[in-house]
C-alpha cells in the first residue's frame, strides 16, 4: 500500500515538473516573439562598401516637418568589428540633409540624441538614397 502511493505521489510531482516547465518555455517563447518588430526593409542601389536598407513600416513625421526611419547600414566585409549598425536617422526633405538620432548595433540598446547636427550627405550615395526613398515615400 505504501509502495504504490509513493509511486503515485512520485508520478504526480514529475508531472507537476513537466507542467512548470512548459509554461515556463512558453512564456519565454512568446515573449522573445512579442519583441520582436515587424519590418519593411527596403533596399537602395549598393555601393562598394556595402549596402543600407531604410524600414518602410519606421517612417514617422517629427513635429519640425523633417521625418524619422530607423536605416541599416550591412558592411561589404563583415567581421567580428564591423556588424550590421542600425540607425535611427532624421531627414529634411527640403535641404537634403540627415543626422543620425540614435546609431547601435541592435533594437534593444538606444540612446536617442535629438540634439545632433543636422549634416550634408556630401555625395554619400548610399545616404542620399535613402533620403531620396524615404523623401519620396513620405511626400
Amino acid at each position: 500500500m505504501i509502495d504504490s502511493k509513493n509511486k503515485v505521489n512520485s508520478i504526480f510531482f514529475r508531472n507537476i515538473i513537466y507542467l512548470v516547465l512548459s509554461i515556463t518555455v512558453f512564456f519565454f517563447i512568446a515573449v522573445k516573439k512579442s519583441d520582436a518588430l515587424p519590418h519593411e526593409w527596403v533596399g537602395v542601389p549598393k555601393s562598394e562598401y556595402g549596402e543600407q536598407l531604410w524600414d518602410r513600416q519606421s517612417i514617422k513625421r517629427n513635429e519640425d516637418g523633417s521625418v524619422r526611419v530607423l536605416s541599416k547600414f550591412i558592411p561589404k566585409t563583415k567581421s567580428e568589428i564591423t556588424k550590421d549598425i542600425l540607425y535611427t536617422m532624421d531627414i529634411n526633405c527640403f535641404e537634403k540633409s540627415f543626422r543620425d538620432v540614435d546609431v547601435s548595433i541592435d533594437e534593444l540598446n538606444s540612446n536617442f540624441n535629438d540634439l545632433a547636427d543636422w549634416q550634408d550627405p556630401n555625395g554619400d550615395k548610399l545616404i542620399l538614397s535613402v533620403i531620396g526613398q524615404v523623401c519620396r515615400v513620405e511626400n
